[in-house]
């Protein structure tokens, strides 16, 4: 049994004692040795060469507190429900969640990797906020990597305290949650424990920093090994001039390689085990394949993830770190959920790009035990072909498509977006309302079905709020004189993209003031009358090749209503529950995540529809959390 305190012996885990962890990582890849000197130093900032783990030890904090648990994902490791002596298991979840005693066999590391972020590589970057604890084997045979995020500083902390606040925990655990529910490849996230330790955060990098609880989220995945983790090896950068603190320990690629295939690709290990090259090019085939189709099922479900830094690309092809992503609300495709990408790098139409350059990354980093041109040649024959592919079978299914597949389809897809693009449609419910379009012809309920889907267009008021212009004029007027006057210098400052995006609602802003709320709904009117014809018209040709129409209704019914989800996190929902966590009740956390758990529910879900009330003082209006967000969502800034 493993204690941090040294002197008090903590209780023995009762509810947890079964978890048997056999840590396979630490044995197969290389660990650093503890550096010498005083208590303390082994959590020292430096570089870790020649290692892909550093050993640590998370930093207890004071009066652990649950906020909640994800029992389906603690099912993964052999869990059952808690006992029934809730308060008891609660604790037990607070002490060895928090990191404040450590399980029998968990064994902290700080996992080594570097990373090119917004496009400029960093060095060494690490697991500066995140300990892995161990791999627990399950009586079936599955293998789980954990994982506390948030439990003290590591070596990769650099200036950093290691901690995470209540706010950024909340988010990762319950969206870590809701996108496995959508069906998207994730991490998974076990509980999130609180504290009355406080660390100071400037939110807004405005000036205006405050205190904030520590707080910390068990993470469960298979491996959390990332493409950055293969970037250790890169010699001094062209650009930047830093390189990976493993330069030149092709030795230690090998191994890792030899680990990650063997361990998560065995059925490759297996089918190339004399041919390194082959195998190897097999290997970054797959983890082409699975990217691919993962940034294909974020475009389904509107998930803008933020960050897509190469140490934020798992190698499984699983949606990793959760930051300052957002889902889509009204539909811009070039929506960009984080603050602070001010070039707009990671827009949400940009996400799948942006993929592909990481894997050129990582196929770089592969060298020579992979050659490039290998790699680059299966990039091109893979990456887009296999997004095409998969998102374009997702859309169908989100149209109700279930008969036929023809090559109109993705011109139809195209036409969608751009309709919910002019008319500011919410992605969500628009998606979700178009399993209720009346297929006859000339059904009464068509002008009903139009009056719904014009509910779910922005309003003249959303649109000004969304196309506010955000530079003062006198700046801005300053800005593009000095794009005249001094072209070069205007280049260097890298803000021709924000002056685009900023004329871009000054015109938007003008065009609005001259348009009246009537004018708007008969233009929005007009656009999806028009799609809905050629939609219409499009599964006319779908029913015509099935046999029975009642039954071709049902699963067309049935496919819509299981691919196009009531409930996703928007960041109003995560809001409203952060905010209530921070007054110290934690219902609002564990009611979001029950219902993000049936993301899908259609009929039944309605009985069970979460309300919360909208969280601006005066307005006391119930809200459902699958209705369009209120209009301070469209304040939220996440950095």
């Amino acid at each position: 049994r493993s204690t941090l305190s040294g002197a008090a012996m903590e209780p023995a885990p009762r509810w947890l004692a079964g978890l048997r962890f056999d840590n396979r990582a630490l044995r197969a890849l290389p660990v650093e040795a503890p550096p010498p000197g005083p208590e303390g130093a082994p959590s020292a900032p430096r570089p870790v060469p020649g290692a892909c783990f550093t050993r640590v030890q998370p930093t207890p904090l004071r009066q652990p507190r649950l906020v909640a648990l994800s029992e389906p994902a603690l099912a993964l490791l052999g869990l059952g429900a808690p006992p029934a002596r809730e308060a008891e298991a609660e604790a037990e979840a607070a002490l060895f969640f928090s990191g404040n005693a450590l399980l029998p066999g968990a064994e902290p590391a700080a996992h080594c990797y570097c990373g090119h972020q917004f496009g400029q590589f960093a060095g060494q970057l690490g697991d500066g906020a995140a300990m892995y604890l161990g791999e627990v084997c399950t009586a079936t045979g599955e293998r789980w990597e954990l994982q506390l995020k948030g439990a003290g500083p590591t070596p990769f902390s650099r200036q950093a305290d290691g901690r995470k606040v209540l706010r950024s925990s909340i988010r990762e655990f319950l969206c870590s949650e809701a996108m496995f529910h959508l069906g998207v490849p994730t991490t998974r996230a076990g509980a999130c424990v609180t504290s009355q330790s406080m660390v100071v955060r400037d939110v807004f990098y405005d000036g205006n920093p405050k205190y904030e609880q520590c707080t910390v989220v068990l993470r469960v995945a298979s491996t959390f090994i990332r493409f950055g983790s293969f970037e250790i090896f890169k010699s001094a950068d062209e650009h930047t001039g830093r390189a990976g603190p493993s330069v030149g320990r092709n030795d230690i690629r090998v191994q890792l390689l030899d680990y990650v295939i063997s361990s998560f690709y065995p059925e490759i290990q297996a089918a190339h085990a004399s041919d390194s090259v082959q195998r190897n090019a097999a290997f970054f085939r797959e983890v082409t394949r699975r990217t691919a189709r993962m940034v294909a099922e974020w475009q389904c479900v509107g998930f803008c993830h933020g960050v897509l830094n190469t140490d934020n690309m798992s190698i499984l092809g699983l949606t990793i770190d959760y930051g300052p992503f957002g889902f889509l609300d009204r539909y811009d495709p070039d929506h960009v959920c984080n603050a602070s990408d001010n070039t707009g790098r990671y827009a949400y139409s940009k996400q799948p790009e942006v993929c592909r350059w990481n894997l050129r990354k990582l196929a770089e980093a592969l060298q020579p035990e992979l050659p490039l041109e290998l790699g680059e040649a299966i990039l091109a024959e893979e990456f887009d072909a296999e997004f095409q592919r998969h998102y374009l079978q997702k859309m169908r299914r989100k149209l109700g498509l279930v008969q036929v597949e023809l090559e109109e389809d993705g011109a139809l897809v195209s036409k969608l977006l751009e309709t919910m693009h002019l008319t500011g449609a919410d992605f969500t419910n628009t998606f979700y309302l178009l399993s209720s379009f009346p297929v006859e012809a000339e059904s009464p309920g068509l002008a009903e079905f139009l009056a719904r889907l014009m509910e779910q267009c922005a309003s003249l008021e959303e649109l000004r709020l969304a196309f506010r212009p955000q530079m003062d004029p006198r700046q801005l007027s300053m800005m593009l004189m000095l794009a005249q006057s001094n072209p070069q210098l205007f280049a260097l400052m890298g803000t021709r993209a924000g002056i685009a995006r900023e004329l871009e609602r000054v015109e938007q802003q003008s065009q609005l003031e001259q348009l009246s709320a009537a004018e708007l709904q008969s233009r929005n009117h007009g656009h999806w009358a028009d799609w809905l014809q050629a939609y219409r018209a499009r599964l006319d040709k779908d029913l015509e090749g099935a046999g029975d129409a009642a039954a071709w209704q049902a699963e067309h019914v049935r496919v819509m209503h299981a691919n196009n989800p009531k409930y996703v996190l928007r960041n109003y929902i995560a809001q409203n529950a952060i905010e209530a966590a921070e007054r110290g009740d934690f219902s609002e956390v564990r009611r979001v995540l029950k219902l993000l758990e049936t993301p899908y529910h259609c009929e039944a879900g309605a009985a069970t529809d979460a309300e919360a009330t909208e969280a601006n003082g005066a307005d006391s209006r119930q809200r459902s959390y699958s209705s369009k967000p209120p209009l301070w969502a469209a304040e939220l800034c996440v950095t």
